[in-house]
């Protein structure tokens, strides 16, 4: 009997001290998807992004028009194909399927270098203004005391029951309503 009392004991200040230790950890919770459209920096890099996509796609455009001219060219020319004029003829049109098929080659290489350039762009733009978001989080959580502060909007956390949302706290530091 004396045992079981010992035991019971240890056990309860296990327990209590566990609970106080899991007490002195603040948790909370941020949407940085709601801070980050927010910034006012976004939008700028969203207009500036859109902007220089829409030129690469021009240029890809530009060169697709000029590709289709000459299928049509090909196409045409190919319509008065005949025995007669087959050796003449069949050496033009094996030229315009030459420059037809450089044409496209230069297109896929453009388009990839596009791809390239939209990438390195995105993070150009935004690089900052995330940077700046987690300077942002960063101090209101140490200055809050968290020791954990989950991101609700990229869902690394499946459940959450309670907690404190920082958003505002974090979207004030920022200077933004």
């Amino acid at each position: 009997m004396k045992n079981l009392v010992k035991a019971l004991a240890i056990v309860a200040v296990i327990f209590f001290s566990v609970g106080a230790a899991n007490a002195q950890q603040k948790l909370g919770h941020i949407d940085s998807r709601a801070i980050l459209q927010a910034m006012p920096e976004v939008k700028t890099a969203d207009e500036s992004f859109a902007t220089f996509r829409k030129a690469k796609l021009a240029e890809l455009e530009a060169m697709d028009k000029e590709r289709q001219t000459k299928i049509a060219a090909f196409q045409e020319k190919y319509k008065t194909l005949t025995e007669a004029n087959q050796e003449v003829l069949g050496k033009e049109l094996e030229g315009l399927n030459q420059e037809i098929q450089t044409m496209e080659q230069r297109i896929s290489e453009l388009d990839q270098k596009a791809q390239q350039d939209l990438t390195a762009k995105q993070e150009e733009l935004y690089k900052p203004i995330l940077a700046k978001a987690e300077v942002a989080i960063k101090a209101v959580s140490k200055e809050k005391g968290f020791a954990y502060v989950f991101d609700t909007a990229q869902q690394a956390l499946v459940y959450f029951d309670g907690g404190e949302d920082i958003t505002p706290l974090v979207k004030t530091k920022l200077g933004i309503k």
